[in-house]
């Protein structure tokens, strides 16, 4: 009868272990700060003007 409380003592600490596992990234997150500097945006696309022209000449009338 003695192994069934070292059964369950091994499981709950496995199972600790499983949780920390899958929260420790989830809980680093606030240490690294939200700065605006490490967000990498596309450059802006230079505005032809073609798109009204195509507009207005591919409606049907």
């Amino acid at each position: 009868m003695s192994r069934k409380p070292a059964k369950l003592l091994s499981q709950m600490l496995r199972a600790l272990l499983f949780s920390a596992v899958l929260a420790a990234p989830v809980l680093a997150m606030p240490a690294f700060g939200s700065d605006g500097g490490s967000v990498i945006e596309a450059p802006m696309m230079k505005k032809k003007g073609a798109g009204f022209v195509l507009l207005v000449s591919l409606q049907r009338r």
